[in-house]
């Protein structure tokens, strides 16, 4: 496989270059700072599931809904198997790491799985498209209400305190309102979203790369970056890389056990073991407020975003060279 074919878009590419800028000049970037980016990490988390709701198209979601064991298996993959991993290795590996990031490792565990890379690698695979979709779409729903209880119960257990019906209201009133909202304009607004789709994802990323460098201006600020810092990338690095040959391994387990085909097999593995940065980044920044240690908590997840693209591209074209797919 290439350089070329990796996947360093320039949403990845703005993503390090925002956490740079953070790094050498994050003043302006601070919370009640003179850019103010703090307003649009606030009310842009409105916007990314709007546009979210607004390209989500019911039918192809749909479409792959038949194959019960299938979607059982990745959701199961997704929401327990995850944090079941992170929670067995927990007493061996937080010890090591501090316990923001410690609890950015949990939240990625908790996080849905990605829609629009889990779609596009089944189909650079040649597996089940329609299955995909529909796994990737159904797991970003059910992640708005689970990912926000399970972070309660685990913060409650950890000692600490999370005022989870504020937590609610407000994924209520900036998450799921404004993907109802984009999904009762879906219809009426096909053939707008269609023609300027390239810039509703520009702008959803946007808001994105705005809340991770507001996160990592104020974590910077205050002190939470002061020690350790190469150390500690370098150890959430191997973290997430074998969080996710952990979690890919484990899943060939429900694919042999259930008998998918090759098709459903690579539908299984890479929806059950990829995690959304597009979800986790702007539900975090709710979740848990403006806190110094966002910067933190998303580490894990942008780690982890950058390095399953990778992974999982490789694996795509290998699978993509399989002399079974090629007759398909």
């Amino acid at each position: 496989m290439s350089l070329k074919s990796l996947p360093l878009d320039g949403f990845l590419v703005s993503l390090i270059a925002a956490v740079a800028l953070a790094a050498i000049w994050p003043t302006p970037g601070i919370s009640g700072g003179v850019l103010h980016v703090d307003w649009v990490s606030s009310y842009g988390i409105a916007v990314v599931f709007l546009l979210y709701g607004l390209t989500l198209s019911p039918e192809k979601m749909w479409a792959g809904m038949v194959h019960w064991r299938l979607h059982m298996a990745v959701q199961l993959g997704t929401f327990v198997l995850f944090p079941a991993v992170i929670l067995a290795i927990g007493p061996l590996a937080a010890p090591h790491l501090p316990a923001p990031t410690w609890t950015g490792f949990f939240y990625l565990a908790v996080l849905p799985s990605t829609v629009s890379s889990s779609v596009a690698m089944t189909s650079l695979a040649r597996g089940n498209i329609p299955a995909a979709i529909f796994n990737a779409s159904l797991s970003s729903i059910i992640g708005v209400f689970i990912t926000p209880l399970m972070m309660a119960w685990y913060i409650h257990s950890s000692g600490g305190t999370m005022p989870l019906g504020h937590v609610l209201q407000k994924v209520m009133l900036l998450v799921l309102l404004p993907i109802i909202i984009g999904q009762a304009f879906h219809r009426p607004l096909l053939s707008w979203t269609a023609r300027h789709l390239k810039r509703i994802k520009l702008a959803d990323r946007a808001v994105i790369i705005v809340i991770v460098y507001n996160s990592f201006c104020d974590s910077i600020t205050g002190g939470v970056w002061s020690t350790r810092d190469i150390g500690l990338l370098a150890g959430i690095a191997i973290g997430v890389i074998a969080l996710f040959f952990l979690v890919y391994g484990l899943m060939h387990i429900p694919c042999a056990v259930l008998g998918f085909n090759r098709e459903d097999r690579i539908a299984c593995l890479f929806c059950a073991s990829k995690k959304s940065l597009a979800t986790g980044v702007p539900l975090a920044r709710i979740i848990f407020g403006a806190t110094p240690a966002l910067g933190q908590i998303i580490v894990p997840l942008i780690l982890f975003h950058f390095f399953q693209l990778v992974i999982v591209s490789v694996i795509a074209a290998r699978f993509a060279r399989d002399p079974i797919a090629t007759k398909a």
